[in-house]
């Protein structure tokens, strides 16, 4: 395909790493001239573009089901995939913890795109490669430098990508992708995203970013949209971000995130799951709301009964329920929903009570 060949780069994707340093990992800003809150409203009740181009791209060619292939790598099976399909999952270390959350394509019958969390990309190309045997590392490459990445997001993304490609954009189902061409780019596109809304995932050749995302850019739809405002379109819907509320010591199933995991298949650290799985987890996932417009921040303590469970992994003030929301992990027992907790740093105390998730449910990413 076009899009994966090795590509003259523009001066703004030229350094990969120079970009992300600026915020952990992230090359987006925090935000555009209207600020965190406007660029949430405007993203939950139109469109948003988010400049991803420092996300992580891989490309495996080859046999998925081959012995030392990519199928015993991943906590899903990669041969199963259909293509023109992706699957969301994670790539584990020995002991069940979390290296990366990442999804695969399916692009060809014997070629993968992996995509990964840009802070994580160069040590996750190294774990794969290590894990692949000699014959099959040969097939993997890291093509992140060659290739951009930009996210339309809201009720109205599909809209306005039917207008720029055309109606066939309008039929893609949720975590499917296509091959979509105007007369001077070729791209793919692939309906997902982060925001808990309809929205678009373009992966295109990085020195043809800067056109496409002021072309987008002219719709009187969109409007761009920063890493804060990304930030709370996540938390607002449940999604766990890598860094914060799961990393290399938490396992799918205290991440709440089990149901991304096929027990049936062979994988790296799933003897660990299954003897987890076996003893119970002492802690887990825990969703709460703030009885205030207070904001709950990383690393905040989370205290039931006048004892210390657990600790606050994400939270922020959600514009969309008017309250103080957060993540957590924490002792199970005794934090059903409904449960009462207060959550504490230094002087500061919150009252808070479990909830399921989503906690804002009216988005529209299955439409």
């Amino acid at each position: 395909m076009e899009i994966l060949k090795e590509t003259a780069l523009t001066e703004k994707h030229r350094d990969r790493k120079a970009l992300m340093a600026p915020f952990g990992g992230w090359s987006m800003p925090i935000h555009y001239e209207e600020g965190i809150l406007a660029e949430h409203r405007w993203c939950r009740e139109k469109a948003a573009l988010f400049d991803i181009c420092h996300m992580g791209e891989l490309l495996y060619n080859g046999d998925f089901s081959a012995e030392g292939g990519l199928e015993d790598i991943f906590t899903f099976s990669i041969a199963s995939i259909p293509e023109g399909r992706s699957r969301y999952g994670f790539l584990l270390n020995e002991n069940g913890g979390i290296i990366d959350d990442l999804i695969v394509f399916r692009l060809e019958k014997e070629k993968a795109m992996i995509v990964v969390n840009a802070a994580n990309a160069d040590n996750d190309f190294a774990v794969i490669r290590d894990r692949l045997k000699s014959g099959q590392a040969t097939q993997f490459s890291d093509i992140s430098a060659a290739t951009g990445k930009i996210d339309i997001q809201g009720p109205l993304s599909r809209d306005v990508m039917s207008d720029l490609f055309g109606p066939e954009v309008a039929s893609i189902p949720y975590f499917r992708f296509q091959n979509m061409e105007t007369p001077d780019l070729r791209a793919i596109i692939s309906r997902t995203g982060y925001t808990g809304e309809l929205g678009y995932e373009i992966f295109l050749p990085a020195e043809k970013t800067p056109r496409l995302w002021d072309q987008l850019l002219a719709d009187p739809r969109v409007k761009p949209a920063g890493l804060g405002a990304r930030d709370l379109l996540r938390l607002e819907v449940g999604y766990s971000l890598h860094g914060n509320d799961i990393d290399d010591t938490v396992t799918p199933l205290e991440a709440g995130l089990s149901a991304f995991v096929d027990f049936g298949k062979e994988f790296v650290g799933k003897e660990a799951l299954l003897q987890q799985k076996a003893e119970g987890i002492n802690q887990g996932k825990t969703a709460f709301r703030v009885e205030s417009r207070r904001s709950p921040r990383h690393g905040y303590e989370i205290w039931k009964d006048g004892r210390n469970i657990g600790v606050v992994t994400s939270g922020c003030f959600s514009p969309m329920l008017g309250c103080g929301i957060g993540l957590g992990l924490a002792g199970i027992e005794g934090c059903e929903s409904g449960a009462k907790l207060v959550i504490r740093h230094e002087a500061v105390s919150m009252e808070a009570t479990v909830c399921e998730l989503p906690f804002y449910k009216n988005g529209s990413v299955r439409r």
